[in-house]
């Protein structure tokens, strides 16, 4: 009887479970095959992400890093010269500036709430399932927000036209005097919150109908098993199941109306008496008008830090508490 002596066992050991790792285990070689096929297989996408990721840089991210470089220089008679944070400061001393904000936030603070409540109560009414024709209805609702900016601005533009627009003819059936709504300040304001509020109602009414949709037809019959009336109903079930959906919807219009120009443009320029002034606006204003590019990214800037801001307060104020 022999015994096998432990040095030459251990190199039968070892010789063994190298074989095994070559024929099949993850050994150092067939994980560096892996990783080498895998390469090969993500390279056809990489080539075909490659015009996506150099229009993004060409059309995006270059324009921003231009824009803020820019808004460290002040150009004179053809000759750029370094300012620091001179452009930024001047922004607090610039009284349109604070008007222009101020009207933004008016905006804001009127505007949201109204076209956020209609879209809501719009969408409660639509998603009822005794209503005839809702499909047709969905469709009204849903076109203004798919007619151009311009196209819309103009026909606002043409209805409320002192003189003989049609807004003032329908008024004076009721013996209403004419109104001058894009000259005079306060019906100005009225004039860009209605048109903004009838192209975009029927776009969040959409998005807030597939909210009420996703909530479950268990929590309605809960509810009234426990003898839940409509308005509670909608109150206490309805609305906290909305509240991905409002806060979606509601940041989104706020940064639209922080970005307003086309209506404002169109419609008044601005005026009268800067009283429809926006950010925006002022911004093209300063850039294409006077060409004073470096103050005009300057404005752009602080536009995207508040807007951020404020979508962020938004958030913080709207999220679900724990």
């Amino acid at each position: 009887m022999s015994v096998a002596s432990p040095t030459r066992s251990r190199g039968a050991d070892r010789r063994g479970s190298g074989a095994q790792t070559d024929a099949g285990g993850p050994g150092p070689r067939a994980s560096r095959s892996s990783r080498r096929f895998a390469a090969r297989m993500h390279r056809p996408g990489m080539w075909f992400a490659l015009p996506a990721a150099a229009l993004l840089v060409i059309f995006f991210a270059y324009p921003l890093a231009v824009s803020l470089l820019q808004s460290f220089f002040k150009t004179s008679g053809g000759v750029s010269t370094f300012v620091g944070l001179d452009q930024y400061a001047r922004m607090f001393r610039d009284p349109l500036v604070i008007k222009s904000l101020g009207n933004a936030l008016l905006i804001l603070v009127v505007q949201v709430p109204i076209m956020i409540a209609l879209a809501v109560g719009l969408a409660y009414l639509l998603n009822q399932a005794w209503l005839r024709f809702r499909s047709g209805f969905r469709l009204i609702t849903f076109l203004p927000s798919i007619t151009t900016l311009v196209a819309y601005s103009v026909v606002f533009r043409v209805i409320m036209t002192t003189d003989g627009g049609m807004l003032n003819q329908f008024l004076a059936l009721f013996g209403a005097g004419p109104i001058d709504w894009l000259n005079n300040e306060f019906w100005a304001r009225v004039a860009v919150i209605a048109s903004i509020t009838w192209r975009w109602t029927g776009y969040n009414m959409v998005i807030i109908l597939a909210g009420l949709q996703a909530i479950p037809a268990e929590l309605y019959e809960a509810a009234r098993i426990d003898g839940a009336g409509r308005w509670q109903t909608f109150w206490h079930v309805v609305v906290p199941q909305l509240r991905p959906v409002l806060i979606f919807t509601t940041v989104t219009s706020t940064i639209g109306a922080l970005q307003l120009f086309d209506e404002n443009f169109i419609l008044t320029g601005g005026g009268p008496n800067n009283a429809t002034l926006t950010p925006v606006l002022y911004l093209y204003k300063i850039g294409f008008q006077q060409f004073d590019f470096g103050y005009a990214s300057a404005l752009a800037w602080m536009l995207v830090i508040l807007t951020g801001i404020i979508a962020v307060i938004q958030f913080r104020i709207m999220r679900e508490k724990p």
